[in-house]
């Protein structure tokens, strides 16, 4: 194509408007049937692209808009890429975020990336085992008998006897 050929194609505003006006509608009835605001509808007429703050609107209203007015879809889109395309607004994307990214932010992608359902019965299994595995020691432990490991012991009276006799044990009454 041609400059001069470019100049003559009509832009997206000047289609839908003369799509609107062909079909006897003025812009409130384009609102009321679209429920688009009849301000965003005059600057998609009038190309104030500039009032929209992401891209994703102006193709998600004109995408609507042009639905009612019966426009070719495809060719009408492929006109506001182009034209979305030498707008220096609308030329990239929006960042998401306005700082730079850190090595937290990378865990926290490979993070989100998982799926968690396998992840969390994955996790749930090592914590069973772990569970498992104490109890079975802990019941070892405990049928183990406790004075098999102490050593020979020395006996030590108490200081008002002699150590040659043990104690006897109080005696009981019937």
């Amino acid at each position: 194509m041609t400059v001069s050929s470019l100049a003559e194609m009509p832009t997206v505003s000047e289609q839908l408007r003369r799509a609107r006006e062909e079909l006897k509608l003025d812009i409130y009835q384009v609102a009321e049937i679209t429920k688009i605001k009849t301000d965003h509808i005059r600057a998609l007429e009038s190309g104030q692209f500039e009032t929209f703050s992401a891209p994703v609107y102006i193709r998600g209203f004109v995408r609507t808009y042009a639905n009612i007015l019966k426009i070719d879809m495809p060719k009408l889109l492929a006109d506001l890429e182009a034209e979305l395309g030498r707008s220096e607004k609308f030329r990239e994307p929006p960042p998401l975020i306005n700082r730079p990214r850190s090595p937290v932010d990378f865990v926290m992608l490979q993070f989100s990336k998982l799926n968690w359902r396998v992840w969390l019965a994955v996790l749930a299994g090592i914590v069973g085992v772990i569970l498992v595995g104490a109890w079975f020691l802990n019941q070892n432990k405990r049928k183990a008998d406790p004075l098999k490991e102490l050593g020979p012991g020395l006996y030590q009276p108490p200081p008002n006897q002699s150590g040659e006799t043990l104690p006897l044990p109080p005696a009981r009454r019937p």
